[in-house]
């Protein structure tokens, strides 16, 4: 996967894709959408996994869940990957299961030793099911339980010591967490172990206020990247040289140069960066 700008890839974008193969990093999809059989989805698909790397985003495994892995979950998205090999894999650190039914949310979870043995167990048997590493993202989040007996920065690094799983840094959902919970963003980034981040998203969010008018922020994924997004995503790729990094916008779906501006926002800044980096680095050297 190139260190490069990607967007998610978009039934309303397909044919300018595959005709037009505009310059951007990398196409992400989410697994869900692409576990049937056949049809225009995989047709698509195929076409453009033949232009450019792919990541595979999952949104169904429920990682968190107090029970078990959906056997057949695992083995339609293993079939998935057989597919398209793509280049990482990821999942979210949440849960959206319960009894048979899913639930159209990614809910957060308790930061305890019963949950850390729980979702450290869930991500050993999705790595042996695939034969390979996923990637771990981290929450948006609108409130803490009171029984959270580690920091989430914390927890998320114990997760990565016992599996070896690697990590997506969602930066928008830093911003929203940060914002709901009053936590510091960059010390969040600070603390986050940023030497196994593979990946990094990027999206909007919505802003709202709650019962005390203080500010709300709520994941959306339905509009351009906010400015503080922009300046904690500069902030994180200073600490860690440019990665693969994700627009996503999965609602109000933009026309393809608005989604194509965005990405070249990214790439801008992370060259902007990297060469920042280097001239430091230089300059240390002459010193």
């Amino acid at each position: 996967m190139p260190p490069r700008a990607g967007v998610g890839l978009k039934a309303e974008h397909y044919r300018t894709i595959v005709e037009a193969r505009p310059d951007v990093g990398f196409f992400e999809v989410h697994a869900e959408n692409y576990m049937g059989a056949g049809g225009p989805p995989h047709r698509y698909l195929g076409a453009v996994r033949n232009l450019y790397p792919l990541s595979l985003h999952g949104v169904g495994l429920s990682i968190g869940a107090d029970r078990p892995l959906d056997k057949a979950h695992l083995v339609r998205l293993k079939a998935l990957i057989a597919r398209y090999s793509p280049a990482l894999f990821s999942e979210h650190l949440s849960w959206s299961s319960h009894e048979p039914g899913f639930l159209n949310d990614l809910l957060p979870l308790p930061y305890t030793a019963r949950t850390l043995a729980l979702v450290a167990d869930h991500v050993d048997e999705v790595q042996e099911a695939l034969g390979r590493q996923m990637l771990l993202e981290n929450p948006s989040t609108y409130l803490a339980f009171v029984e959270s007996s580690y920091a989430e920065t914390d927890f998320i690094a114990e997760v990565v010591r016992r599996t070896g799983c690697g990590l997506l840094l969602d930066i928008n959902n830093v911003a929203v967490a940060c914002t709901n919970q009053h936590w510091d963003p960059l010390a969040y980034i600070d603390a986050f172990p940023l030497a196994h981040v593979q990946e990094i998203h990027l999206a909007g969010h919505a802003r709202e206020a709650d019962e005390m008018g203080r500010p709300l922020l709520i994941d959306t994924h339905d509009r351009p990247v906010d400015t503080d997004v922009w300046d904690l995503f500069a902030y994180a790729i200073a600490r860690t040289g440019p990665l693969p990094t994700l627009i996503e916008w999965d609602a109000n779906v933009p026309d393809w140069p608005t989604l194509q501006a965005e990405a070249e926002r990214a790439e801008a800044c992370m060259m902007g960066t990297a060469r920042h980096r280097a001239s430091a680095t230089l300059w240390e050297a002459r010193s």
